[in-house]
């Protein structure tokens, strides 16, 4: 409830623009379609542009005209893709054939930038372990 009126709020605001991030983070996966259905029944009725931020790759299918997906750290634009999918949009588009090809296309490409960042994590994690034996090796060595 708290999450429909804070929407509500927003949009009696009538912002141009209206910003999102993980809204629906928190919520049951019941809510969570119903405000879905609510978003886009708002930004068709509202004529709305919402840049909305989401890891959840269904979500970001189902709600989106186009999609911005990041690479790793530093963040940029790896690839954007048109989300031609028929509008209204109801939730039976989750599992067309049309929808999945999408959703596919899109987890190869954040599954790549998953990887990138366990890459950079594990070296900075083997760099500060190589820093920490230096420093411990280098006190042992004054103690003397």
């Amino acid at each position: 409830m708290q999450q429909r009126l804070a929407i509500a709020r927003t949009l009696a605001a009538d912002p141009i623009i209206l910003l999102m991030d993980e809204p629906f983070g928190a919520l049951d996966s019941q809510n969570r379609e119903f405000l879905q259905l609510q978003l886009l029944k708002a930004q068709t009725e509202e004529k709305k542009t919402i840049l909305f931020v989401t890891h959840d790759v269904e979500e970001a299918i189902f709600l989106a005209d186009r999609l911005i997906i990041l690479t790793a750290r530093p963040a940029s634009i790896k690839k954007t893709l048109d989300i031609n999918l028929e509008k209204p949009r109801d939730l039976d588009l989750k599992t067309d054939e049309k929808f999945m090809k999408i959703k596919r296309q899109v987890l190869n490409l954040t599954r790549e930038e998953a990887q990138k960042s366990d890459k950079q994590r594990k070296g900075k994690k083997q760099k500060i372990e190589k820093i920490r034996i230096e420093k411990k090796f280098s006190l042992k060595r004054h103690k003397k």
